[in-house]
């Protein structure tokens, strides 16, 4: 079997677990990233019973960090119970920033500088930081440096009402000011994704969505959370899942980037939502000798990136076929494919772009496309689009579905593939034994 590196060390995967994911301002909106990454990695700890002191090294990903709690992953490291002695640092790369975790991890058990890490991703979209506009953090800088009663009140008398106007970060490319809905509006324009399909995505992520919820087939990785503040209440599902809809209620939702001529909705795109993951990799050796059997292991990734100027969210696209050619696989040997589900505009988009020759010959430079992909194969009990999207922490709830899935199927491969904001893309194979 291929090993991932050049060092012949095997990187697994043993476990991993995920909060509900939240629609954001509801069960969530008084749990901060911080302390849902801490109750995902203290349920992690304890399911397997492994001594917080065989640890070495914790990684956690976000992409709207708290100005509170700048390194994530330290805090919830030292909340979790996992000694003061392990380091802890917090990436960030967009939507795959949890991707980003997992893979760090794995390099620094290949280089041998870890054999057991932590890794995952929070986020809490109902705990933005919200921030002041730039004349009025001036007058509060100002008031702060004053040495008397007049000088810190001096400052504010030039203060105008409109100084006191929040500044909300938006979700948007700074090169481009365009935002992620938007951007997907460019793909379905650019790439013929009509408004009919988008919504049978849309629709489709959420029947298989909710029919693994009612069948419980997503209860072993996802923990009971308790709801603050008086912890009466317990949430143990996805609750952005509307099993309820259909087509035809899909279809009457107005555009909301383009209210004019777009066909991106609310429902045919992923929430705002509050979650955390977190998963616990292992060099194959010490894995095996502290008795565990991995859910699987990692066999190649890779990163790409494009122009923002061009298709923002096509990273899988890009990021899949050098993925599956350092795992030394097609995708025809692929048994799963996870996707993240930014919205169903880019999602197809990306599935067209993996069978369509002119894409590979034209973007890539290849003479060929990856192929088609099999549905019945993708994304088996929805996406992004009905489990909802926390940003740092969707990766790993990809990564621990998918290796969960092809344990209960037999399968032996899977691919994870994710765009990011920033036209960044990022691709996973994983395998089992």
């Amino acid at each position: 079997m291929r090993k991932l590196g050049n060092n012949g060390k095997r990187v697994a995967i043993v476990y991993g677990v995920r909060t509900p994911f939240i629609k954001s301002g509801t069960l969530f909106k008084n749990l901060s990233a911080q302390e849902l990454g801490r109750i995902a990695t203290v349920e992690l700890i304890n399911r397997i019973e492994i001594d917080p002191k065989e640890i070495d090294e914790v990684i956690f990903g976000t992409v709207i960090p708290s100005p509170k709690a700048p390194n994530l992953a330290r805090e919830i490291s030292l909340g979790a119970g996992i000694p003061s002695s392990v380091p802890a640092y917090t990436v960030s790369r967009a939507c795959a920033s949890a991707n980003q975790a997992i893979t760090n991890a794995a390099e620094s058990i290949m280089s041998g500088n870890a054999d057991v890490v932590v890794a995952g991703g929070a986020e809490s979209l109902s705990d933005m930081p919200v921030l002041f506009s730039k004349r009025f953090r001036a007058f509060l800088y100002d008031s702060y440096k004053g040495k008397n009663l007049i000088q810190k009140i001096k400052p504010f008398l030039n203060l105008h009402l409109r100084d006191l106007a929040p500044d909300i970060p938006a979700l948007a490319e700074p090169s481009t000011g365009l935002t992620m809905g938007e951007s997907a509006e460019k793909m379905a324009r650019e790439n013929h994704i009509s408004r009919e399909d988008q919504d049978a995505f849309a629709y489709r992520s959420h029947m298989l969505a909710n029919k693994a919820t009612a069948d419980g087939v997503l209860k072993k990785e996802i923990i009971h959370t308790l709801i603050p503040p008086d912890f009466s209440m317990v949430a143990n599902f996805d609750n952005g899942i509307r099993g309820d809809t259909s087509i035809e209620a899909l279809s009457k939702l107005r555009p909301i980037f383009d209210r004019k001529y777009g066909t991106v909705t609310a429902a045919n795109s992923s929430p705002l939502t509050d979650g955390a993951s977190s998963l616990i990799l292992m060099a194959e050796e010490k894995a095996k000798s502290l008795g565990y059997e991995p859910l699987g292991y990692i066999r190649s990734y890779a990163y790409t990136a494009l122009s923002p100027d061009d298709q923002l969210l096509m990273g899988p696209a890009y990021a899949t076929p050098i993925a599956l050619e350092r795992a030394g696989l097609t995708l025809r040997h692929i048994d799963l494919v996870e996707m993240h589900e930014a919205f169903a505009a880019q999602a197809l988009s990306n599935i067209r772009a993996f069978a369509s020759k002119k894409f590979a010959q034209e973007k890539l430079g290849r003479s060929e496309p990856i192929g088609e992909i099999d549905m019945d194969r993708f994304n088996v009990y929805g996406g992004s689009i009905a489990i909802g999207h926390p940003f740092g922490a969707t990766g790993g709830r990809l990564t621990i579905t998918i290796l969960n899935e092809l344990r209960r199927r037999g399968g032996n491969f899977g691919l994870i593939t994710v765009c990011a904001a920033g036209a960044l893309g990022m691709a996973m194979v994983v395998e089992r034994e």
